[in-house]
């Protein structure tokens, strides 16, 4: 696993991947988006290999609401994204309380 440079947020500390940063670049997902959901996620959801899935509800722009998901390895200190999606198929990710 490649990680790039630290990243420092008042409540948080993590890297970001090469990985990740692509695909932020790629999916147009900003990175203070990531940062809120990092925050203030509105779940933390358990996934694969003992990662935690950060997740909330996101207006990206054009009206649509997109599910924001950001992978993160945080046996680690900094913890670490190792990638980052959006996808409208939300039902399919979000869980109930």
């Amino acid at each position: 696993m490649v990680v790039s440079s630290e990243v420092k947020w008042p409540r948080m500390r993590f890297t970001l991947t090469r990985h990740a940063r692509e695909e932020m670049e790629r999916r147009a997902i900003p990175e203070d988006t990531v940062k809120e959901v990092l925050e203030r996620p509105q779940q933390i959801a358990p996934g694969y290999g003992g990662k935690k899935v950060y997740q909330s509800k996101v207006n990206l722009g054009g009206g649509a609401v997109f599910l924001v998901r950001v992978i993160v390895a945080a046996e680690t200190d900094p913890a670490v994204v190792v990638t980052v999606y959006k996808t409208g198929k939300i039902e399919k990710y979000w869980r109930s309380q």
